[in-house]
């Protein structure tokens, strides 16, 4: 049965310094580079090619993307990019220090913000926000391909992913809220016959361990 691959962007420069980033465009590290690439790589061990792409407008999502697809051969694979798989947008926090701002603001405030379901922060986005706009275009564009029979992999970011993963894992609100998706690590799911979109694992975890 046709694959999903989801897979967070690599390390960030803002990641690295601990700001939010949200729709800002900032670049991988070095290290981001090299878990877009090891990310390839492990594809390629596991024999994974693929029909289609997805990926968000942020050049961090789509430099992954570029990187892991270099890896498979497969440069030439046709890319759909929109903005509805955008990072949630961290509104007035967006480039600000993660700490300066709970010295701001005061760290519970700013807990609030980052870890609640549907409280967003100044003229941002809640997760709530950001899943209204990913699990719809989701079932409207990328599940219609999966039915169709198509390998697809998409290079996205931690909050529209946590919002994906929530809707296809069938995770409660409270249970989203502790979900991490660590940068470069290909979560694969697998189509049923029955058209259900079934977890299998990150990739790492599918491997055969190598003596």
């Amino acid at each position: 049965m046709s694959k999903l691959v989801l897979v967070r962007h690599g390390q960030s420069q803002w990641n690295l310094e601990n700001r939010f980033t949200g729709w800002v465009d900032v670049d991988l590290t070095p290290k981001g580079i090299e878990e877009a690439k090891e990310a390839g790589q492990a594809l390629k061990a596991g024999g994974y090619k693929f029909d289609l792409a997805y990926t968000s407008e942020l050049k961090r999502a789509q430099e992954t993307l570029k990187l892991i697809l270099e890896k498979l051969g497969q440069q030439d694979l046709t890319t759909i990019k929109h903005k509805a798989l955008n990072e949630r947008h961290y509104g007035d926090l967006q480039g600000k220090d993660k700490a300066q701002t709970a010295l701001e603001f005061g760290a519970e405030q700013v807990r609030i913000w980052r870890r609640s379901f549907d409280i967003p922060p100044p003229n941002g986005e809640s997760l709530k926000d950001t899943a209204a706009r990913t699990i719809p275009y989701f079932e409207e564009k990328i599940y219609p391909d999966l039915v169709n029979g198509k390998n697809l992999i998409v290079a996205a970011h931690g909050n529209s992913l946590r919002s994906i993963v929530m809707k296809l894992d069938n995770l409660t609100e409270e249970q989203v809220l502790a979900l991490e998706i660590p940068t470069g690590k290909p979560l694969v799911y697998e189509l049923t016959a029955s058209k259900e979109i079934k977890k299998l694992g990150y990739l790492q975890d599918l491997l055969p361990v190598t003596p």
